[in-house]
C-alpha cells in the first residue's frame, strides 16, 4: 500500500509540473518553472560548450574559460560579480564544466532575480580576461591535484581514453597538462566571442517568481545580444570495438578496485531505459552486486552499477571497491556471473517493481529541490528536451522485462568492455 500511495502521489506531482519554454529570436532557450514552496529562485545559465568541442591541442579551453568569466567585465572589476551575488543573499554560487557544457549557477532571494539577468547578460557580452596567465597556472595546479597526484586520477583518465577511440569524449574536460600550459589569451577570447552567445545557451529559473513578469525582463536584458556562431557539427561515430581492453595500474597508495565499462547507445535510444532497469537491479544495498560481493563473498566494501546516458554515445559501468587482499579476478568473475544472469533470465517481477518504485521515489525527491530541478531541466534540454527529465520514471514503466534481457545480451559482451584494475603494491 505504501508503494501504491507513493506512486499515485508522484504521478499527481509530476503532472503538476508546468514548465514554460520560450526561445528568443537570437536563439536563447528559456525554461521557467514556478514553485512557491520557498521565497527563493534557482538561477542557471548553461553554455553548450565543453571539451567535446576541443582537440588535444586546445584541450581544457572551456574549463579555463569557466574560471576566466569570474574575472569581471568592462563594467565590473575582478571578483565584483562574486561579491554582488553574495551581498544580495545568493547561495550555492559556483560553476562547472563537463564534456558538453559549462554552467553558472546561484540561488537568489525572489526579489533579487533581476540581478542574475543583469550580471549574466553582462558576462555574456563584456567579459574581460584579466590575469590570464595566473589563472592558467591555477588550472594547471588543479589538474595536478585532482588528476595527477590522487591514485585514481590518471587511472580514470586513461580508462576514459580507452573507452572512446574516436569521439571527443576521450578529451579530458580539465585538459591535458601540456595543452593547458600552452593555451593563449587570444584563443580564450576568440572562443568566448564566437560561442558564449544566446544560440548556445539555456537560461533556467525554478522557484518563487512570476513567469509573466520575468519574461519581459529576460527579453530586455538578453534580447539584443547577437546570436553568435554555431559550433561545427560533430559527424564522428564511435567505431565498433575490436575486442576486450584492459588496464592495470599498481600504486602503493591505491584502493584496490575493479571497474568495467561498456559503450551503449545515445540518450535518444529506447535501450537506455532498459539499461536503467538493469542498473537498478544490480545497484544499491538491495541490488545483486552488493549482495554477492559485499554480503555473501565478503570481497568488497562496495559494488555499484551506473547507467550514464549521453549524447552520441553513452556508457554503462560497474565499479567494485575491494577489501585488502581480495582477488581482483574472483570479483570480476562474480560481476560477469551477475551480468550473464541478466542475459539469460528475465528480471523477476518483484525486482522489476522495486526499480520502478525507486525511480518514482527519486523523482519525487528531486522535484522538491528547486536547485536540482533547475539543473536537471537545463541538463536534459541539452540532451534534446527537458521532458526527458520529467518523464524519466514514467518511461521506465513502459520497459518490458524482455527488453532488459535483450539490452543486456546486446551490450554486456566481452568485446564491448574496457576493464580496469587498481592494485595496491
Amino acid at each position: 500500500m505504501r508503494f501504491l500511495l507513493l506512486l499515485l502521489a508522484t504521478l499527481a506531482f509530476s503532472q503538476d509540473i508546468k514548465v514554460r519554454k520560450e526561445v528568443l529570436p537570437n536563439g536563447l532557450t528559456v525554461l521557467l518553472y514556478e514553485n512557491k514552496q520557498a521565497p527563493t529562485v534557482a538561477c542557471r545559465l548553461f553554455y553548450l560548450t565543453g571539451s567535446v568541442h576541443e582537440n588535444p591541442g586546445n584541450s581544457g579551453l572551456a574549463h579555463l574559460l569557466e574560471h576566466m568569466l569570474f574575472k569581471g567585465s568592462e563594467k565590473l572589476k575582478a571578483d565584483e560579480l562574486w561579491s554582488a551575488y553574495q551581498e544580495a543573499g545568493g547561495t550555492d554560487l559556483n560553476a562547472f564544466t563537463t564534456d558538453l557544457m559549462t554552467a553558472y549557477f546561484v540561488n537568489l532571494p525572489r526579489n533579487k532575480v533581476e540581478l542574475f539577468l543583469w550580471l549574466e547578460s553582462d558576462r555574456m557580452q563584456n567579459s574581460v580576461m584579466r590575469d590570464f596567465k595566473a589563472e592558467r597556472d591555477v588550472v594547471r595546479e588543479e589538474r595536478r591535484m585532482r588528476y595527477e597526484d590522487p591514485p585514481r586520477g590518471r587511472y580514470r583518465e586513461t580508462l576514459r581514453g580507452m573507452i572512446y577511440e574516436l569521439y571527443p569524449y576521450r578529451i579530458p574536460t580539465i585538459g591535458w597538462a601540456s595543452s593547458i600550459e600552452n593555451l593563449t589569451q587570444e584563443q580564450a577570447e576568440e572562443h568566448y566571442r564566437k560561442y558564449y552567445k544566446p544560440r548556445n545557451a539555456i537560461l533556467v529559473f525554478a522557484g518563487d517568481f512570476s513567469a509573466d513578469s520575468l519574461l519581459p525582463k529576460i527579453h530586455a536584458y538578453f534580447g539584443s545580444i547577437p546570436t553568435g556562431e554555431p559550433f561545427p557539427e560533430i559527424h564522428l561515430k564511435e567505431p565498433e570495438q575490436a575486442g576486450e581492453k584492459r588496464l592495470i595500474v599498481r600504486r602503493n597508495d591505491a584502493t584496490p578496485s575493479v571497474d568495467i565499462y561498456f559503450k551503449t547507445p545515445s540518450v535518444e535510444d529506447p535501450a537506455i531505459y532498459a539499461l536503467d532497469i538493469a542498473e537498478g537491479v544490480l545497484n544499491g544495498r538491495s541490488g545483486r552486486l552488493y549482495k554477492r560481493l559485499v554480503e555473501e563473498e565478503k570481497l568488497a566494501t562496495s559494488a555499484n552499477a551506473s547507467n550514464n546516458p549521453n549524447k552520441a554515445v553513452s556508457t554503462f559501468s560497474v565499479s567494485v571497491a575491494l577489501k585488502p587482499g581480495a582477488s581482483h579476478a574472483k570479483a570480476e568473475a562474480i560481476v560477469w556471473e551477475e551480468l550473464e544472469k541478466l542475459k539469460k533470465e528475465l528480471v523477476n517481477e518483484r525486482e522489476f517493481q522495486r526499480v520502478i518504485n525507486n525511480a518514482y521515489a527519486a523523482q519525487v525527491r528531486s522535484l522538491t529541490d528547486m536547485a536540482g530541478v533547475a539543473t536537471n531541466l537545463a541538463w536534459f534540454e541539452m540532451y534534446g528536451s527537458y521532458n526527458l527529465y520529467l518523464n524519466w520514471a514514467k518511461s521506465l514503466e513502459s520497459v518490458s522485462r524482455e527488453a532488459v534481457k535483450n539490452a543486456a545480451t546486446h551490450y554486456f559482451t566481452k568485446n564491448n568492455t574496457v576493464t580496469g584494475w587498481m592494485e595496491n603494491l
